[in-house]
């Protein structure tokens, strides 16, 4: 149960905002797998709703996509845009297992390994691609290392991320008329314990590159460290529930903390 891990608000198979070196699903080498998902994060200003799905092949290749929409609620209002104005952009993902058996090699440190690229289309044309002037398209590179010690029912992952994205795309990418265009490396970072074959817990932790800070004149649109502490359920073998307090850091006016809440069929 859950070594497949979940869903990521990005499509992915890992956490709640980390990717692993996974692949999703419980398909063996021999099989095709599927999952389909649906995520709400709710902070004081903002929502993200995010839903997709991902099929898998031979335990090899992952293929996602998922289609996220922030809402700006009454902060929208406040900013002339209307209340509950929302930003969607939708993200296509691909991650290729290069080598390594997270869970079959515990004669061995070494982990399993894998690649991944995301191509971000981002719809806003009002604000992001009007009012900021940003890029609306964008591609993430990463690779992720998982291990997996059954005998301690411990998760250990660790990803690397190259990307021109402003909060995850929401914001665009790279800076302010065309500025700013190189990719920068982030950090990613997941680790988990089983307390049963059913539930796990765990803490995520997420670097964001902060290209617009002062861009404007001010600290608005600062980005900060993301991290969350979540609870992962499995009642069946096709179903999980993945909970979390996440701290987003500053996203436009303030820090956002609040809930997620993940649901995740698996085939």
């Amino acid at each position: 149960m859950l070594t497949g891990g979940v869903s990521t608000i990005e499509g992915a198979g890992g956490g709640g905002i980390v990717p692993w070196a996974l692949i999703g699903s419980y398909a063996t080498r021999n099989q095709i797998g599927a999952s389909a998902f649906v995520t709400g994060v709710d902070t004081q200003d903002f929502t993200l709703a995010s839903y997709g799905g991902a099929v898998s092949f031979y335990n090899r290749l992952e293929l996602s996509v998922a289609r996220q929409n922030f809402n700006l609620r009454d902060v929208g209002a406040a900013i002339g845009l209307g209340n509950r104005y929302t930003i969607s952009q939708t993200v296509i993902g691909a991650k290729l297992r290069l080598f390594g058996d997270a869970v079959l090699d515990q004669d061995t440190i070494l982990p399993q390994f894998a690649v991944g690229v995301q191509y971000k289309i981002n719809d806003d044309k009002t604000v992001v691609g009007g009012a900021l002037g940003l890029k609306r398209k964008g591609v993430d590179i990463y690779a992720s290392a998982t291990k997996i010690v059954l005998s301690q029912s411990l998760l250990l992952n660790a990803t690397v991320r190259l990307t021109k994205a402003n909060q995850y795309g929401i914001l665009g990418f790279g800076g302010l008329g065309g500025k700013d265009q190189a990719y920068k490396a982030q950090f990613e970072g997941s680790a988990a314990v089983l307390l049963t074959r059913k539930l796990a817990i765990g803490g995520e932790f997420r670097t964001k590159s902060n290209r617009l800070e002062g861009a404007l004149g001010g600290t608005s649109f600062r980005e900060e460290n993301a991290y969350d502490f979540f609870v992962a359920y499995a009642p069946t073998r096709n179903i999980s529930i993945t909970a979390a307090y996440a701290r987003l850091g500053q996203i436009a006016l303030a820090r956002q903390n609040g809930a997620y809440v993940s649901l995740q069929l698996g085939f």
